[in-house]
């Protein structure tokens, strides 16, 4: 057996070019150009791309990408009156935090990231991190879906892959994907239909005792744990479909936190790294901001 590939890249470029026709008529039809605004704090290199991806994939999509850039040494303070101002922007519908903040002794002061992260507007909460935003998501009815879930949501819908009565292990608890990624498909219904939900889902993390054995009984496996390689082949169940949310610099090249050449054998469908996951955490982003943009139009 030889997985498919299941291709991010396409799929996210879709979804994108879905996103700019619906801008384009929601503009049409009186609406504001929509705008999402990041925040970024220092000069960490690998943010910097980041906010610079964002901000061409706005352009592409029509919405007004801006970026507001901080020293490292402002003060919590300081970061959190910038959030507030953008809150009170009606030009502003989307903001975003870049994280992770420099940490103190590192050109940082040592911020409270959940503390800043909390300030930001739940309407203007795209990336979905706000108490407020979380709290619909599991009582099942979200106004924004965490970005990255999301797109594993629609890559998995746009693919005719179905979790539906399936045994799904998530491997990671982080807030931005492992517990959404549970919570969403665990619901009765999801944004893309009740097949891309009703799953029985585990959520696996770095203290389960015999991790291969609960991956191995897995017919759906989701890795997102930061750690180059942790799954590997015999963790998997043969004809499993795996998603790898992973991406690690191993030397100079970029892996995932599937051994992806011993999985490919195992599984039946695979994302790659890259190319896989990453493309659709900012075509999501795109439809929150523009979802923010109608939902303040209207309100």
């Amino acid at each position: 057996m030889t997985a498919d590939l299941l291709d991010g890249k396409r799929v996210a470029s879709e979804i994108r070019s879905e996103i700019a026709d619906k801008v384009r008529q929601f503009v049409r039809n009186g609406g504001p150009q929509p705008c999402l605004t990041a925040v970024l704090v220092g000069e960490d290199p690998a943010s910097q791309v980041y906010v610079r991806n964002k901000s061409r994939a706005c352009e592409k999509a029509g919405i007004d990408g801006r970026t507001v850039r901080l020293d490292a040494g402002i003060s919590q303070r300081e970061l959190l009156e910038t959030v507030q101002t953008l809150n009170e922007d009606p030009a502003v519908h989307g903001i975003l935090v870049q994280l992770p903040l420099p940490a103190d002794g590192n050109g940082g002061n040592g911020f409270d990231e959940r503390a800043i992260l909390d300030t930001v507007a739940p309407l203007k909460d795209v990336d979905a991190f706000s108490p407020v935003n979380v709290g619909l998501l599991m009582q099942g009815r979200p106004r924004f879906l965490p970005c990255t879930p999301h797109g594993i949501v629609q890559l998995l819908h746009r693919c005719n892959l179905s979790v539906a009565g399936k045994h799904v292990v998530v491997v990671g608890r982080s807030d931005i994907v492992g517990k959404p990624m549970a919570m969403m498909l665990a619901q009765r219904n999801g944004s893309c239909g009740s097949e891309i939900a009703n799953a029985t889902v585990t959520l696996a993390h770095s203290r389960t005792e015999n991790l291969k054995a609960v991956c191995k009984t897995a017919d759906c496996l989701i890795a997102a744990v930061g750690v180059p390689e942790m799954i590997r082949g015999d963790m998997i169940h043969e004809g499993a479909i795996v998603i790898d949310v992973g991406i690690n610099r191993v030397g100079d090249k970029l892996v995932g936190d599937v051994a992806f050449d011993e999985a490919l054998g195992v599984a039946s469908a695979i994302t790659p790294v890259p190319g896989g996951v990453g493309p659709l955490t900012i075509a999501m982003l795109l439809h929150n901001t523009l979802l923010a943009a109608k939902l303040q139009f209207h309100s």
